[in-house]
Parts: structure tokens; C-alpha cells; sequence
């Protein structure tokens, strides 16, 4: 059952997945839902032992806890979740090497977002809300060449190499993070046969019982015909959980429909809605546009921090 006391200390909200799972874009999303002035993004990338070079030469991967300092990040959450400073080291993902560290302040909301966020209990037992990014392999694929080729310096037959290389490490320490998630949010195209851009893919949510999720049977039809569908299933590991999907050819007007049902839930933070703010996203010709799909998630994620900064939790 619910449970409400409204809490005093910072927030905090995990995004975990393997390299360019979409952590960034979905946690700048719900950053601009809630206010950026009261949201602090940190990347556990920043948390790396070794520069890009170095890995090479020792050859090792920033997958492998190893090569991260997995006990100063432990100590980082729980000074922010105390509400006290900590200066942060600074990875420079252009370069693969380290700047100078930065002064961070804790703020109402922090979201953290990177590779090994629930690799300890400590780690996990920071976070009110943990999310796991779990797109199509071969999406995930796509981005990360189209992302490392545009902003991180390398070459398409680098990336590829580089992803070969992780390929390992990813099965062995990425992927067991998913069961530690509340909710496990998978973008795929909804038809294999047909090539679909960045704004019509469909989204599943795993909706896990560790928190207490909006009730959205009052806009769900069971046949899913409306773009979107709730039902019942067993995980991976065969438990039950909720399933809900949200399809990429949802139109403006069902869309709306589920993002106010969203917001009515959520009246405290009603002065925070701000309908340009949503499902922003960078499409495969470089051009900027809306994902209904994208949209929504951020929307069900924020409010979920919402509802845990009001004490909402499950006991």
C-alpha cells in the first residue's frame, strides 16, 4: 500500500544502461520537466579511473568496475542525499581524458546516468527511483557509432571496434543492473520489416512493483488500438509485472490525452507543465523532433520523483 510523508532531502533518480541506451536524452527531458534550476544531472562516467588511452594500453573497458572509483561515487550520493556539497571529478568524453573538478551543490532532484549506478547495494540504496535503458541492440548500435563519430572523436570503424571490445563486459556488468530497476523502458521498432526514424519507435515500460504507479485505466483500452496498451506479464526472471507500450504511430490527440492524465495525477507540480519541454530529440539526418513515445516516458518518470519527494513509496 502507499505510503506519504513528504521528504526534506534531495531526490534522487537512477538511469542506468549500457552506452548510448539514450540516458542523457531522457534525463535532459525530465531535468526540463521539473525545472533545471532545481534539477543536478550527474554522469558516473565523470567517476572513471583511467583516460581513454590508458584503457587501451591496459586494455580494459569503462564497463569494468575496475576501472571505475565505484567508492567515491557511493560517498558523492550520500553527501548530496545528506544535502552537502562534493566536488566532482570531470571526464571529458571528446578528448577520453580529465578536467578540473567541479563544485556541486545538491538541489530538490539529482539524477544520475551512466553505466555502474547499481553495480553495489550502497550504490542502489541511494536511489528513490531506478530506471534501466534497454533499447534493440541494433539501435543502440546505431547510436553510439552516430554519437561517438559526431561528438567523441572517433571514426565509424573505431566505434564499431570499441563496441566489439565491450561486448564482454557489457553482458557481465551492464545487463544484471536491470533487475535492480523499478522500471525497465525498452525503445523498438514496431515493425522489423520497415525502417522507422527516431520519432515514430515504440516504447515498452516494465512496470515492477517496487513503486506505486499511476493507475491508467481510465485512458487504456484493452485492445491497444489506441496507440497504447497496459497488461499484465512475467519479466525475464518470471515475476509478474505490468507491461505498458506505447506505440510510435500514437497520434497528437491520444498522446495528450495520456500526458493530462499524467499531470492530473500530479497537481502539486502543475505549475511545472510546459508542453514544449517534452520528447525533445535528435533524429538520424541531425534534425531536431518530437517523440510521443520519448515524450511520455520522461513525463511517467518525473512523476515518479514527484510522487517520491511527497513521501509516495511503497510499504
Amino acid at each position: 500500500m502507499p505510503h506519504n510523508r513528504p521528504l526534506s532531502r534531495p531526490i534522487i533518480l537512477g538511469i542506468v544502461g549500457d552506452s548510448a541506451s539514450g540516458k542523457t536524452t531522457l534525463a535532459a527531458g525530465i531535468a526540463a520537466i521539473l525545472g533545471e534550476k532545481r534539477v543536478t544531472v550527474l554522469c558516473s562516467d565523470d567517476y572513471h579511473r583511467l583516460t581513454r588511452d590508458e584503457r587501451l594500453e591496459y586494455d580494459v573497458t569503462p564497463l569494468d568496475p575496475a576501472n571505475n572509483y565505484i567508492d567515491i561515487l557511493e560517498q558523492h550520493l550520500r553527501l548530496l542525499r545528506d544535502g552537502n556539497p562534493i566536488l566532482k571529478p570531470v571526464y571529458d568524453h571528446r578528448h577520453g581524458t580529465f578536467g578540473r573538478p567541479a563544485y556541486v551543490s545538491p538541489t530538490d532532484y539529482i539524477i544520475v546516468e551512466g553505466l555502474l549506478a547499481y553495480h553495489t547495494r550502497p550504490l542502489r540504496d541511494r536511489f528513490d527511483v531506478k530506471i534501466f535503458l534497454d533499447p534493440e541492440d541494433n539501435l543502440r548500435s546505431e547510436w553510439k557509432i552516430r554519437r561517438d563519430c559526431a561528438e567523441r572523436g572517433y571514426t565509424r570503424h573505431q566505434a564499431e571496434a570499441e563496441m566489439q571490445r565491450r561486448r564482454d563486459d557489457a553482458a557481465r556488468y551492464i545487463q544484471p543492473q536491470r533487475t535492480y530497476a523499478d522500471i525497465v523502458i525498452r525503445f523498438f521498432n514496431p515493425d522489423p520489416e520497415k525502417e522507422v526514424d527516431a520519432a515514430h519507435l515504440s516504447v515498452r515500460h516494465t512496470l515492477r512493483p517496487t513503486l506505486p504507479h499511476p493507475d491508467m485505466t481510465p485512458i487504456l483500452d484493452a485492445g491497444g488500438r489506441a496507440g497504447y496498451r497496459l497488461q499484465l506479464a512475467r519479466d525475464v526472471d518470471g515475476k509478474p509485472v505490468d507491461v505498458l507500450d506505447i506505440m510510435g504511430d500514437i497520434d497528437d490527440r491520444r498522446a495528450r490525452m495520456v500526458e493530462d492524465l499524467f499531470w492530473s495525477l500530479i497537481p502539486e507540480a502543475h505549475h511545472l507543465r510546459d508542453h514544449d519541454q517534452l520528447g525533445h530529440v535528435i533524429d538520424e539526418r541531425n534534425q531536431a523532433i518530437v517523440s510521443h513515445p520519448l515524450a511520455l516516458s520522461q513525463l511517467l518518470v518525473a512523476y515518479h520523483l514527484v510522487k517520491a519527494a511527497m513521501g509516495h513509496t511503497v510499504v
